[in-house]
Order: C-alpha cells, then structure tokens, then sequence
C-alpha cells in the first residue's frame, strides 16, 4: 500500500534519540520532510550526532530541541509549526528504583505536556502515540481468558499496578490519557501504535532499548544453562516505525493497532542465532518453569514469582490483521531482525566471544 507523504508539513518525533524514533526520524528525512526532534541536551554530540548526520544527509532535515517529559510548557516550540506529532518519548527499562519515579510519571506526564503543547498550537492535525501490547494485556496467562485466546485492540490491561508489572501500568494510563484528552477536543487526531517486543539495529548504532539488555543475556552467557520459558510477540524496528508512518499519512487510519510480527521465546531467537554466530555462549535448551521461579528473583529483584507464574510457559498471541489491513505493513522475517541486532551489538562491543 502506497502512502503519499507531504513534504512541505513539519514533523515532530519526541525522544528522538529513542530505538523506534531514529527510524521515524530517518524514513521521514528520507522522504523530504523537515522534522523537529526533541532530546534531553542537543549539545552532546555522542548521543544526537546520527540525527545531525542524517539531517545533513537529506533531502529533509532535523532541527534538535531541549525537552524534559517532566516539565510542562517544554515542548512547545517544538510543536510550533508541525502537522504531525509522534510521541514515542517514554522510558523501556528493565531495571529502576522508584517504579513511579522512573517509569510512570514520566509515560503519564509526558503524555500530559505534549499534548497540551499540541492543543495549544493551531498546525498540528495528527498525533500518533508510540503505546504498547502491554497497554492491552498484564500478562501472558490472560491470553488464555481473551476471545480466540489472541489478544486485539478491543482489550484493555486492567491487573498491572505500580507495584505488578509497573512498565505495563504505565503505558497504560499514558495512553488512556492520551484517548481522554484527544476525545476532549476536535482540533486534531489521534492514532495509536501497539507495538509488541521490538528487535532490530538501531539508527545510531548503539543500544538503546530494554530489548537490547535481552540480547545482551543470550550473548554474554548470562543465560548459557538455558533461556527462561518466556514466550511474547515480537516485531522488527523498522515495521514500527513504518507503522507510526503510516498511522500519520494514512487519511482515514483511526484507533489502536497492534504491531506484532509473530511471538517467540528467547531459544527460538537463539536458535536463529545459531548458525550466525557459533562462537558465543548462546542458550541451547530451556529451563524449566519452577527452577526460574525458585532462583530468578534471586538473580534479579525486578523478576519477581508472580511475575514468573503468570508470564512464563504460557501462549502469547495476538491479532495483528488491522495492522496489515488498515496500516499496510508487511512484516520482515524475525531472523532478519535478530541477526542485524546481534551483529550490531557485536560491533558496538557489547559482549566478548567465549
């Protein structure tokens, strides 16, 4: 499905620097179109420079602005003249002291400034919200409870909390705000994209996500007796971005899309590493449920045994038609997707051959 993108309308992608906003931000630049992207400090050339290369490179440009999720009123003049809006700034960490501190009121507030920077502005027609499956379900043992045990966009996470599964509770309330505030209004539109666990390379090269910290554990031998049986959906960074895309340019596109390829678990992307890269201690076998019940929250504090009981040696599926109907994507073979990222980790050297 073709999609005609205007060039002469500005865009806007928050956390620019973030895994899913450098693809936005490189397609965009790619296809001509001048973006604003908002980061914590421009000045730090290690973290913005592939921005600053891209923008140089063309044909579009990126124009780089301070922006805190924190603090109300920063993102006004980025907002200042664009058309469109992707708000993917949110925190994805897998390890953080004060669940509220560090996940939440960053996904909630953040949420909250933007927008009220797109309302008080009279160019913007469109935001899409960079949300998440996890704003759909709590965990995996309630696909077995869903209609045709596969998860849609119908499905609202109503068990997770600060305290249960706190990175899932704050996509959540960040986008149900983010629906609460858009329905308030008839200024502009809003469009979500729920992407699953996202893989890929990266645009600066660097790790940036929480998903790269798993990979991290295949290669770096933290999981060489055996991969948790831990099975989730799983898409390449480059279908996400193409969906926000989409989700943008896409005249009648409306409501939430699941953007999932298919689900996994850490020993089958293990075994599509296999035959690429030998020589690391990659996971061979699956540990049993109990046996990560009994020592994972030993080895990790943020693992914990409900955690464990409800996600680990369930199913997880999902239903992604409305993506490939609605949004036209066509997903890229997960294989691909792993293989790129391993490789590029390797590079960046985040592991040592064993």
């Amino acid at each position: 499905m073709e999609i005609k993108i205007n060039k002469k309308k500005k865009a806007l992608v928050t956390g620019g620097t973030g895994f899913v906003a450098g693809w936005i931000i490189k397609k965009l630049v790619e296809a001509g179109v001048n973006v604003h992207a908002t980061v914590r400090d421009p000045s730090d050339k290690n973290k913005v420079g592939h921005l600053l290369e891209l923008s140089q490179n063309g044909p579009g440009s990126v124009t780089l602005f301070q922006a805190d999720l924190l603090e109300a009123g920063s993102f006004n003049a980025a907002v200042e003249g664009c058309s469109f809006v992707f708000h993917t700034a949110s925190p994805f960490i897998l390890k953080f002291n004060d669940p509220q501190r560090d996940l939440i009121d960053p996904a909630l507030k953040g949420t909250q400034n933007i927008l009220e920077a797109v309302s008080s502005s009279d160019s913007v027609e469109r935001v899409v919200l960079t949300s998440s499956c996890v704003a759909i379900y709590g965990d995996a043992d309630e696909c077995a409870f869903v209609p045709n045990n596969m998860l849609n966009e119908s499905i609202w996470n109503t068990t997770s909390s600060a305290f249960h599964q706190p990175y899932s509770y704050s996509k959540t309330v960040a986008e149900k705000e983010a629906w609460k505030i858009a329905e308030a209004q008839e200024k502009w539109s809003l469009v979500v994209i729920n992407p699953s666990l996202v893989l890929g390379p990266t645009v600066s090269g660097k790790s940036t996500s929480a998903s790269h910290d798993i990979c991290l554990q295949m290669g770096d031998g933290t999981m060489k007796a055996g991969a948790p049986p831990f099975e989730i959906g799983m898409v390449d960074v480059r279908d996400v971005a193409d969906a926000h895309i989409r989700a943008a340019y896409i005249p009648d596109a409306s409501g939430r899309h699941i953007v999932s390829n298919e689900s996994c678990t850490p020993l089958k992307l293990s075994k599509m590493l296999q035959g690429e890269f030998e020589q690391y201690p990659l996971p061979n076998k699956e540990l049993p449920k109990w046996l990560v019940w009994l020592v994972g929250p030993i080895m990790d504090k943020s693992m914990t045994r409900k955690m464990i009981a409800k996600n680990m040696g369930h199913s997880w599926k999902a239903d992604n038609s409305k993506s490939k109907e609605k949004l036209g994507i066509e997903y890229r073979s997960l294989k691909s997707s792993i293989i790129e990222m391993f490789q590029q980790m390797i590079d960046e050297g985040s592991f040592k051959k064993s």
